[in-house]
């Protein structure tokens, strides 16, 4: 059975990816940080494995990669943000956000990557953003650490091709999960109005495009745009 590694598996685009992998057949790790329960759950329901471990903390990936073996998928999902002006976040928010949305993304594609290369196969696909294609306002750092995803994922893809290792990139729009219940619904009807589809991405919608990558074996170094027409 081909085994997959979803980091932030317990959240809302996390679980979605959780649940269709498994249904494509893969043996799915579930990673958590806080969520435990949550990261659990869904393991049990889709007869995988929860795996707690920080992706920021570089040890604690190779800790964990001594008990996970042979992955053949790694979807690097998990991933922080804040809103606000960009001279009013902390430093300690900033800093969190660099390392959780981009070191991690290379932290755990660094430690798994090696046993790919060994076997010549293998697949990455990073969740960024629409904001690390365009940036936002308010959410400068976030937009940063995304762009930094998209940058490492053609970077990678064309080191490991040679090997065999496909790497690509999914860049949300805006998908509703708990992430978004900040917004009022007076700024959920704006938000809206600036969608072509003129309907808000679900998880599923983010699953699909994961399942779609994993299988395209002719497909390395992209970026897909899922985000109802926002950035085109």
């Amino acid at each position: 059975m081909k085994k997959a590694l979803v980091t932030g598996g317990a959240g809302g685009i996390g679980q979605a990816v959780c649940r269709r992998l498994a249904e494509d057949g893969y043996f799915v790790y579930v990673n958590y940080s806080k969520s435990r329960e949550k990261a659990e759950k869904i393991a049990e329901e889709i007869c995988g494995q929860a795996v707690g471990f920080d992706v920021s903390d570089i040890s604690a990936v190779r800790k964990i990669s001594e008990d996970i073996k042979n992955i053949d998928l790694l979807v690097n999902n998990a991933g922080i943000s804040e809103i606000n002006l960009f001279d009013k976040i902390s430093d300690e928010k900033a800093d969190e956000i660099f390392r959780v949305n981009l070191m991690g993304t290379l932290n755990c594609s660094r430690v798994f990557l090696t046993e790919m290369i060994r076997r010549k196969s293998g697949c990455i696909i990073n969740i960024s953003s629409m904001w690390g294609q365009c940036g936002a306002s308010c959410e400068v750092d976030y937009s940063a650490s995304k762009a930094g995803v998209i940058g490492f994922t053609k970077a990678l893809a064309k080191e490991t091709a040679p090997s065999g290792i496909r790497v690509n990139c999914v860049a949300p729009g805006f998908i509703m999960t708990e992430m978004n219940n900040r917004f009022s619904e007076e700024d959920l009807k704006l938000i809206l109005e600036d969608i072509p589809l003129g309907i808000f991405g679900k998880p599923e919608h983010i699953a699909d495009s994961v399942s779609f990558l994993a299988s395209a074996e002719y497909i390395t170094g992209q970026v897909l745009a899922v985000n109802g027409g926002m950035v085109i």
